[in-house]
């Protein structure tokens, strides 16, 4: 009888079913009052609930440098960045904060574009690019995709920075909050429409957002494009007002398993209304435009879902 209860139970422990694996899945996003950080929340909540087994968390991080360099270090499973900054890392761009070429990272779908967003203080003066010269403006963390923008758009037009009068590298609320208190002219952030740091320096005081003319744009060339702020997306800003867009992408890392990756591609892609009610910039996330322009090649899971849906590079 023992003999028969014994081989019953090893039975029964051989076909019962083998509980998942926990799987952690870090999302690393931004500062917490960008656009990255809502939307990373919103990604992790989906991930939670659409991926068994997963486990995710959020990072708050200084965005697309740091975020890529964590990938490549395999301190990340899905990370925001910019699309310059990506194309910079496949490079191994050392000034743009890469020391050498990022061989682990890899696409795992584009996003909703990042719009440069200039904003002085009214009783600035500044009206145009030209008129920051000699003036106080912060610029992003250092060595940040926003900072590798704020480069790029003032270089294009022919500043450097040290033709500014004060140049702080600073976050997107920490920018602002010097503004309130004048001790900056001016702050370049970029981020999707409607980013909160903007929302919450317009409320406070009078703002002037200034162009971003598309001859400078054109100088810099790809990843970015002319594009334009829509009157009223900030309080007071009465007009559209031109400026460059530069495309986002979520990113990950070559040696997770591709039918992991497929899941959380799947559980993002599959609820873009969920991301939109998180943040309004994800409203200009286009499932068919997943697969357009990467630096990096995608990752075998995501490019499985994004084939099975008709999406193509």
């Amino acid at each position: 009888m023992l003999r028969v209860l014994t081989a019953a139970l090893a039975s029964a422990l051989i076909l019962a079913p083998v509980a998942a694996k926990a799987e952690f899945v870090n999302v690393l996003t931004g500062g917490t009052s960008g656009v990255y950080y809502p939307l990373g929340v919103a990604v992790s909540k989906l991930i939670g609930e659409k991926v068994p087994g997963a486990r995710p968390s959020v990072q708050a991080t200084k965005a697309s440098v740091e975020n890529l360099n964590l990938i490549q270090q395999g301190k990340g499973e899905v990370a925001f960045t910019l699309a310059d900054s990506l194309a910079d890392g496949a490079a191994g761009k050392e000034e743009a904060g890469f020391k050498a070429p990022l061989t682990k990272v890899r696409a795992l779908g584009g996003i909703y574009p990042n719009y440069i967003q200039i904003v002085a203080a009214k009783d600035s003066g500044i009206k145009t690019i030209a008129d920051l010269k000699g003036k106080r403006i912060s610029v992003g963390a250092p060595r940040s995709g926003t900072e590798l923008n704020a480069r790029a758009v003032l270089g294009a037009a022919g500043l450097k920075y040290e033709d500014l009068g004060k140049i702080e590298y600073l976050p997107f609320a920490e920018s602002v909050e010097l503004m309130k208190n004048r001790q900056l002219d001016a702050t370049l952030q970029s981020a999707g429409l409607g980013v909160a740091s903007i929302k919450d320096l317009a409320n406070s005081v009078p703002i002037v957002v200034v162009e971003v003319p598309a001859s400078v744009v054109g100088k810099i060339g790809a990843p970015y494009l002319s594009t334009t702020i829509p009157a009223g997306t900030y309080e007071g800003q009465t007009a559209d007002v031109a400026t460059a867009a530069v495309p986002n992408f979520l990113v990950t890392r070559a040696d997770l398993k591709d039918d992991e990756v497929y899941a959380i591609t799947k559980a993002i892609y599959d609820n873009l209304p969920e991301l939109a009610a998180a943040h309004s910039a994800a409203k200009g996330i286009k499932l068919e435009n997943a697969m357009k322009g990467s630096p990096v090649p995608f990752h075998p899971g995501a490019a499985k879902y994004f084939q099975e849906k008709g999406v193509t590079p």
